[in-house]
């Protein structure tokens, strides 16, 4: 088990509150557990918020309970079964980490009547050994119908301690927790629908063709008898009126900073153009770099400290969020000033210094500024629409493209980045990025960090629907 003192040294790092950073310890060490219990990993597909946190987008809202879906469909599970194997792997959970589940006995309450469905709450004393115990909130469904294929997902866990190997658990694919999120819109209306869809759209869905997606929606929908929700239909909900009045209630704890919901109000509108009308976004361009430049792509794991004067993961979250940071900054001369910042990308030269590059509230070109020469970091409430592509990962990595110059850097251009095709050699710098298909779980190897597969067959040797994967690693 981590230390106390680890929680403190994040708590001022992610900008949370040490009992929100503490669960979501437990939950990384629970999921395991689940992974590891032949019973519940046969049975339980993970699903909602915290399936995005834990095992999609490390940058995601902290989420506080663990939703699963209960398969074969339909099964009147009992309870017993079900308890005893909980607290099966609750002993699992501790003998591994050291967490104590023992302090209060795990509550169940099962719901006998259709649809067949298990609430239950474990109790908790981790590493801040606190008087009061914490709690998960554990609900099971059965009645739920699953259209995709789950995958298999690795657990993210940016602790000290890490978890053992082969760490997965079974979750719903990326589509189909998005197609949840936005059918549970039209069902109740909450902040968390609203944050988790258009961050969803923001970071993936834009670029991409609707059609499975809304495809996919639709049998959803229909299962629950309701109609495909369109924009009127969510403005003309009951529960509308109180979004922007609970959007702090409902998501301050769980973010090291809460955008403003008047940028997600403007892109819900951008998100049913997408829906109903297919209009997919133009993809940013890339910040120019000189054709004569070496870049050469180093990977660290996203939360972490770096040694550096400042919280760099305040940077990428703001980039990830598409929120103005203000920055402190100690010029050569050692003059200070204060900018606010569009922020884009981290890259690392030849020498060693690592650098941000981005623009200055504005203006249209490109700026770079030393990390080793930031004062403070502070993330704002004001949005952005990127100009560029946003370079920092929001799940796993950041990246920190080694710059060595032989020219001089020219931002007058920005250059569109080509897609060529995959390949399983190693590109001039000997450097492999390993993407993962989450459907038949076949590993592929490309020159560039892109995500699109080549047509492939399953391991029973029929052909694959997977179209894109999940980046996993880089490779030297």
């Amino acid at each position: 088990m981590i230390t106390h003192q680890e929680i403190k040294n994040l708590e001022s790092e992610w900008g949370l509150r040490e009992d929100v950073i503490e669960k979501d310890y437990v939950l990384g060490w629970l999921l395991w557990g689940i992974g590891q219990n032949s019973y519940l990993s046969e049975h339980l597909i993970f699903k909602g918020g915290t399936s995005l946190k834990k095992c999609f987008i490390e940058t995601w809202r902290f989420s506080e309970d663990l939703d699963f879906t209960f398969i074969p469909k339909d099964t009147h599970f009992g309870v017993t079964e079900m308890e005893r194997n909980i607290k099966a792997m609750l002993d699992s959970v501790y003998n591994e980490s050291g967490i104590d589940f023992s302090v209060k006995p795990p509550k169940f309450k099962l719901f006998d009547k259709y649809p067949y469905y298990l609430e239950g709450r474990i109790y908790y004393r981790g590493p801040r050994n606190s008087r009061i115990e914490g709690s998960v909130k554990l609900d099971i469904l059965s009645s739920e119908e699953v259209f995709m294929q789950p995958v298999f997902r690795e657990i993210h866990h940016p602790y000290s301690d890490r978890l053992p190997e082969n760490a997965t658990v079974k979750c719903y694919s990326f589509e189909e927790v998005f197609t949840e999120k936005i059918r549970a819109m039209a069902e109740r209306c909450r902040p968390r629908d609203l944050f988790d869809i258009i961050l969803l759209y923001r970071d993936k869905f834009q670029f991409e063709d609707m059609k499975t997606i809304r495809d996919l929606l639709e049998k959803k929908c229909n299962i629950k008898k309701l109609s495909i929700p369109t924009l009127d239909s969510i403005k003309n909900s009951s529960h509308y009126p109180a979004l922007e009045g609970e959007w702090k209630n409902m998501l301050a704890h769980q973010l090291p900073h809460l955008p403003p919901i008047a940028s997600f109000l403007d892109d819900l509108i951008r998100f049913f153009d997408w829906l109903e009308a297919g209009i997919i976004a133009e993809a940013p361009i890339a910040i120019a770099t000189h054709p004569g430049e070496n870049i050469e792509i180093r990977q660290y794991q996203g939360i972490q400290h770096w040694n550096a004067p400042v919280p760099l993961e305040k940077i990428r979250y703001a980039a990830v969020n598409h929120l103005f940071i203000k920055l402190l900054y100690r010029k050569q001369n050692e003059e200070t000033k204060e900018y606010i910042l569009e922020p884009y990308s981290l890259r690392r030269k030849h020498s060693g210094e690592l650098l941000l590059y981005a623009l200055k509230e504005g203006e249209i070109q490109p700026k770079q500024f030393r990390v080793d020469r930031m004062i403070r970091i502070e993330i704002t409430n004001k949005p952005f629409i990127p100009r560029y592509k946003v370079e920092f990962a929001s799940t796993g990595f950041i990246n920190a493209p080694e710059i060595n110059r032989t020219e001089k850097q020219n931002f007058s251009e920005p250059f569109k980045q080509t897609h060529k095709r995959s390949s399983f050699i190693l590109n001039k710098n000997g450097i492999q990025y390993i993407f993962q298909c989450p459907y038949c779980q076949k590993k592929f190897s490309h020159l560039k960090k892109e995500n699109k597969l080549k047509s492939h067959k399953d391991k029973n040797g029929y052909q694959c629907s997977g179209k894109s994967g999940y980046y996993i690693e880089c490779k030297n």
